[in-house]
């Protein structure tokens, strides 16, 4: 059973909230993170990606980064737009994307619960993005972005954090440049706080939706930690990491689209041809594109839009992984027809959020790629059943919107 416990937030002084709060780390490159963060002395983003206030020349993985960005998380508390809560508390943090809600709580959650896999993965890591995270929170000191997780959500707990939305005023309400909607609740009460301990008691897992990379590497440098304090009760702080739990029901899953740069050789001909053995190809126009459900995608390849949909027989529909899209179209185009190696790691290969619209996939099949696939979105109850499986879905099957901020809730290791 999971889990939670309150903690004593590092966060934003309420006025400076909406400048400090700033997107995940590993949505920006380098130049899109200078530019978001230009002129924003307090953007939480000089800490997250501390690169974007060193010389060009100094590559992201320099020692000096990492020193960097404790020393710009100690410049947030010295020009007082950070300050730490003085007592134990939960945190309530409602996203409002396009009038839909989501309500998650802010919590620690325990690294023994990732290992022995109360808290259930979904996707394999990469060391090298490990070990970038690994050298920041262990230079922070901290734990700086939260983790995404769901649970299958339950009415009572629903019921106490709607209560307390309703009783109390959110210590911060603002709306982002993206047109998000964002308010946090403190929950200072002990009565409220063990209630909400007590109901999680009973939930049986807690599922990773986002931040693989983060909660591996919190976890490595928990681990590391009591190895270096063979005195340690578990109780500690480095015995935790932050998370943000969102029940299931809340959530919203875009699709997670593909570009590929190149076709291995193939004329757009051949390439079709290919294709047609196994789906069955209609050439559409771009505000048809986009797939219409499970089975579909769209293919924008030479200027022009097809729909696609798997032909029957084609995969095994009782097969949790291999049914997925991003499974039919790694399994029978990626790999076999296009030649892409390693999903993960293979440069002729992109992932591009659904968030961005399909003109964002023509203009990079246009620019710097040859073609793209857009993706019908996997589900949360996919997700979820894969994960109790103990499974692994391939990489980037999932973009979850909205994204929560970085730097409304910072967890100390100490």
């Amino acid at each position: 059973m999971a889990t939670i416990k309150p903690f004593k937030a590092v966060r934003p002084v309420p006025e400076k909230a909406a400048a400090v709060a700033s997107l995940p780390y590993d949505v920006y490159n380098r130049a899109e993170a200078t530019a978001a963060a230009l002129g924003n002395l307090d953007s939480f983003l000089r800490v997250d990606r501390p690169e974007i206030t060193l010389d060009d020349q100094i590559k992201s993985n320099d020692p000096i980064v990492y020193e960097t960005a404790r020393k710009n998380l100690e410049m947030l508390f010295h020009r007082k737009a950070l300050t730490q809560d003085t007592r134990d508390c939960l945190y309530i943090y409602e996203l409002v994307m396009d009038g839909r809600s989501q309500v998650g709580l802010v919590v620690c959650t325990a690294i023994d619960e990732y290992l022995d896999n109360t808290i259930k993965k979904h996707e394999l890591t990469r060391a090298d993005k490990e070990e970038d995270r690994i050298k920041h929170v262990d230079a922070c000191n901290a734990n700086t972005g939260p983790i995404f997780l769901t649970y299958r959500g339950q009415d009572g707990i629903n019921a106490i954090l709607d209560t307390w939305r309703g009783d109390h005023t959110p210590v911060y309400d603002f709306i982002s440049e993206d047109g998000i909607t964002h308010r946090v609740w403190v929950i200072d009460d002990e009565t409220v706080v063990g209630g909400l301990v007590e109901k999680f008691g009973s939930v049986r897992n807690l599922y990773i939706a986002d931040g693989h990379h983060r909660s591996a590497s919190a976890v490595k440098v928990g681990l590391m930690r009591r190895e270096s304090n063979p005195n340690n009760t578990g109780k500690e702080e480095f015995n935790y990491f932050l998370s943000v739990l969102f029940p299931d029901e809340q959530l919203h899953i875009m699709d997670y689209n593909r570009v590929v740069k190149d076709l291995n050789g193939l004329s757009v001909k051949e390439f079709l041809d290919k294709l047609s053995e196994k789906f069955d190809i209609e050439e559409r126009g771009s505000e048809a594109a986009k797939p219409p459900h499970k089975g579909s995608f769209g293919l924008y390849v030479d200027g022009k839009w097809y729909l696609l949909k798997v032909k029957v027989g084609v995969y095994d529909p009782s097969d949790l992984v291999n049914s997925l899209d991003v499974a039919i179209l790694q399994d029978n185009v990626l790999i076999p027809i296009l030649g892409i190696g390693d999903i993960r790691t293979d440069s002729r290969i992109d992932f591009v959020g659904g968030i961005r619209g399909l003109k964002e996939l023509e203009r990079r099949a246009n620019d710097d790629m040859a073609l793209a696939f857009s993706m019908y979105p996997t589900s949360i109850e996919e997700l979820m059943n894969i994960a109790d499986a103990d499974l692994l879905m391939p990489p980037k099957s999932t973009w979850f919107e909205p994204k929560l901020r970085s730097g409304l809730f910072i967890h100390n290791l100490y």
